[in-house]
């Protein structure tokens, strides 16, 4: 090569995919869903001629959020009137809470909720 020529290299093109310098494309916006809400069950506690108040209500406390005052109440009216609604919530934490009273030898029963 001569001294006065100047080489130049070409290099091949590479596709570096899409043009950063370009506008981002958006995605297509998703239509907002709300999550579904699951269906309510009622948690019944019944009367038994087995346990004592102290014992039922010391599960009732243990195992649910209610306080003292609603714990002792829900108990008399099962003694009183036979069954008591502890609670509503879902069908899988109904049924986690009927297992765990059972553990209790205290009856616990799910049924769906009307309301």
């Amino acid at each position: 090569m001569a001294d006065n020529e100047s080489q130049v290299a070409v290099l091949p093109e590479i596709d570096e995919g899409p043009n950063p310098s370009a506008a981002p494309t958006k995605k297509p916006a998703r239509p907002s869903r709300k999550p579904k809400q699951l269906p309510p069950f009622k948690v019944l506690l019944h009367n038994d001629d087995v346990n004592t108040f102290a014992h039922v209500i010391l599960a009732i406390l243990k195992l649910t959020t209610l306080e003292l005052e609603q714990a002792v109440l829900k108990t008399v009216e099962a003694h009183e009137s036979g069954v008591a609604l502890l609670l509503v919530t879902h069908k899988e934490r109904a049924e986690l809470y009927s297992e765990q009273f059972a553990t209790f030898q205290i009856t616990v029963t799910i049924e769906p909720d009307a309301a």
